[in-house]
């Protein structure tokens, strides 16, 4: 574990403008993994909508105080985001600033879950991220939000508007503060899938990385264990001999190993990809 008073705040935001990819499920267990490692961490759900992220922590308040169990909580400010409904753009982009620069001041980290479409509060988030997540399930369907593909030969034919929409915020912040957005995909929920289109669809994130610049990382896989924890307000970072709210199994340890690599592939300090024996081993015993 890493001491928080060492680390600069890092603000991270879950983007891409496709619903169902997963931003809300990597955003809380990167917030949760961080707080496990000892980071103070500030979350702001701008999925004003559904609301996935707060309703999370919501869920995770109430079993901890039914349960006894001391697990780590991120500061305060969940709440704060509902207060930019019905503000005007002006408004809302001022509030919102203003927003991020207090969880900022407050934590180490910032988590940031946005909608999966294109709003001004989505917008004012990336341009203010020191890295931008963005998860893609294993399919052509999803990589259309990231590139356009020749319908004949499936070659590369240009980045998609989410893809410049980033290049965008990245350009401004390169201007205005003279610093870099690190921009990073996660090939998330992972499918068996036939191994010609698997690797026609390698081919062409592999291209649109090298056009646009963003890094590959390993997402998290489409387990039962992500979703039959959510309702406790629990992730896989949380499971111990003392709370264990369902059944423990190898499965849950494999969870594991995935959420430490994408740690590592986020680049938080003392997270490596690859199994940590000495938890596993306890988690194995106790399954």
């Amino acid at each position: 574990m890493l001491s928080s008073a060492t680390v600069s705040p890092r603000i991270i935001v879950l983007g891409n403008e496709k619903g169902g990819a997963g931003k809300s499920t990597l955003a809380i267990h990167v917030a949760c993994a961080l707080l496990h490692d000892g980071y103070t961490v500030a979350v702001i759900d701008l999925d004003l909508r559904q609301q996935s992220l707060g309703h999370f922590f919501a869920h995770r308040t109430t079993w901890c105080a039914a349960s006894g169990a001391g697990l780590p909580m991120p500061v305060d400010g969940l709440e704060e985001a509902k207060s930019l409904v019905g503000l005007d753009d002006a408004e809302a982009t001022a509030r919102l600033e203003q927003m991020i620069d207090t969880a900022a001041a407050r934590a180490d980290y910032v988590v940031i879950d946005t909608p999966g479409a294109d709003t001004l509060v989505s917008r004012v988030a990336h341009s203010r991220a020191e890295l931008i997540v963005t998860p893609m399930n294993d399919s052509f369907v999803d990589f259309d939000m990231l590139g356009a593909v020749d319908p004949v030969t499936l070659e590369l034919t240009k980045p998609s508007l989410y893809a410049e929409s980033v290049w965008e915020s990245r350009k401004r912040r390169m201007m205005g503060a003279r610093k870099s957005i690190d921009w990073l995909v996660l090939r998330n929920r992972l499918a068996t899938t036939e191994a010609r289109n698997r690797r026609r669809l390698d081919e062409r994130v592999q291209a649109l990385s090298k056009r646009v610049g963003f890094r590959i990382g390993p997402g998290l896989r489409d387990r039962v264990i992500y979703r039959e924890l959510f309702p406790f307000g629990l992730t896989v970072a949380d499971l111990s001999p003392v709370v264990r709210p369902v059944p423990v199994s190898l499965t849950h340890v494999a969870a594991r190993q995935e959420l430490r690599s994408v740690m590592a592939a986020i680049g938080v300090p003392g997270h490596v990809a690859g199994p940590d024996i000495e938890e596993d081993e306890v988690l194995a015993e106790a399954s």
